[in-house]
């Protein structure tokens, strides 16, 4: 894993949040068939913070190290201003990506993005 930093490493090792929630409030699922990541993420939202989140990652390390750093970064915040968090901030938390290794981020981004937007439809009652 060359060319990866401390960071990078350590969340690859040692990922924060993963799992599922049973009663998530949202569930986003996105993927990139070129390189065959997949993630999931989990929230549970409560008065519009989210409380709890989780991911579920097959692939790469860089995307379970983005998966694992963008879980870091929103718990804590409103939907609003996890909607905010961009992949560019993720990988600079993670101390960057080799270039090749940025979708990585934009997949954690989108992932976020996916299940918020999962969020907002059940709260206007809407079914998938």
């Amino acid at each position: 894993m060359e060319g990866y930093s401390e960071k990078v490493m350590d969340h690859f090792f040692n990922p924060r949040n993963v799992g599922t929630i049973e009663d998530a409030d949202a569930i986003g699922e996105v993927g990139n068939a070129k390189c065959g990541d997949i993630m999931k993420m989990y929230m549970k939202i409560k008065d519009d913070i989210i409380v709890d989140v989780k991911f579920q990652t097959f692939g790469c390390g860089a995307a379970v190290a983005t998966s694992s750093m963008v879980t870091e970064l929103i718990k804590g915040k409103t939907v609003d201003e996890a909607l905010e968090v961009t992949n560019t901030e993720v990988a600079e938390a993670l101390d960057g990506l080799p270039p090749i290794k940025m979708h990585c981020s934009n997949l954690a981004e989108s992932a976020v993005k996916s299940a918020i937007e999962d969020y907002r439809k059940k709260q206007n009652g809407e079914k998938k």
